[in-house]
């Protein structure tokens, strides 16, 4: 149930993300979700692709630096503390969230998706499934994983 997201280094500089989500799309590539944090003079692109081998080699073509980790794709209500109630489990397994992001939405209608990387995802899904959350996998998501 984890699914593979690429993370991009990227400068911090006008159309740089343009011309990287340009060139994936030239390609194909359609981008599932995404997140953009600033770290100073670069940026951490987070992306889930619907080809995660096929973007890494366009990254790597373009000389961008990227690297591919695993993350948690959770559905929850769209509703206050549905998150809150998501939590309390983890931390009393003392799984801790590294980072997060969501979108509105999801494959249910009413429904938010939850984007996670655990200090220990594995822990993280059977806590997940055991207290009734619906996982999103790779292909609800229309991710190809080519990239193994």
């Amino acid at each position: 149930m984890k699914l593979k997201q690429i993370v991009v280094s990227i400068e911090n500089s006008p159309g740089r993300l343009l011309e990287v989500t340009e060139t994936l799309g030239n390609a194909g590539i359609n981008l599932r979700a995404l997140n953009l944090v600033d770290t100073g003079a670069f940026g951490q692109l987070r992306l889930l692709v619907s080809d995660v081998g096929k973007a890494r080699q366009i990254l790597m073509r373009m000389q961008v630096s990227a690297f591919v980790n695993e993350v948690v794709a959770v559905e929850i209500d769209d509703t206050p503390g549905s998150l809150a109630g998501l939590l309390k489990p983890l931390k009393d397994a003392n799984v801790s969230v590294i980072f997060m992001y969501a979108f509105i939405g999801g494959f249910s209608g009413d429904k938010a998706v939850m984007i996670f990387r655990f200090s220990d995802n594995d822990k993280a899904i059977e806590i997940l499934k055991e207290s009734g959350y619906r996982l999103i996998d790779a292909e609800t998501f229309g991710i190809i994983d080519t990239d193994r």
